[in-house]
């Protein structure tokens, strides 16, 4: 199965991103020629890992009947000092809030994300450790 995305250069360094029909403004940093219209390409790798498992773990929890009060992930990204600069490690935080949360649960559905399922993490695994560890906040029941 293929997939493609197509970009079109706007002005300076800036480019429009056609992505799953929505639009994506890149851009450079004043400090590189640009305008700062949009976020530069390689944070978006982060994005793409963040946005992958999360998405898995949300899956795996509702079909395991986990109720979430919410939930955020947050992907830290070790980058190189020589050129080409790019990431030679990526660290996934999740974090969980909710009563009694089922901790075992919770490391399954992320475990599952990682070994099985993101194939984002798949292809970054094959270039960088990619490691991670959650947080659990339990939440003060509401009357």
């Amino acid at each position: 199965m293929k997939q493609d995305i197509s970009i079109s250069w706007k002005d300076g360094m800036a480019f429009e991103a056609e992505v799953n029909g929505h639009k994506i403004m890149l851009d450079a940093g004043e400090q590189f020629g640009g305008r700062n219209l949009g976020p530069r390409p390689k944070p978006l790798m982060l994005v793409a890992l963040a946005g992958c498992t999360a998405m898995d773990v949300i899956s795996i929890l509702t079909k395991m009947r986990v109720e979430l009060d919410n939930f955020d992930v947050k992907v830290e990204g070790e980058q190189s000092e020589e050129q080409p600069v790019h990431y030679t490690s990526m660290h996934i935080i999740y974090e969980f809030w909710g009563n009694n949360l089922p901790e075992d649960k919770l490391e399954k559905a992320i475990n599952l994300s990682h070994e099985r399922y993101c194939g984002v993490s798949a292809v970054y695994r094959k270039a960088m450790p990619v490691t991670h560890s959650y947080i659990v906040h339990n939440t003060v029941a509401r009357d």
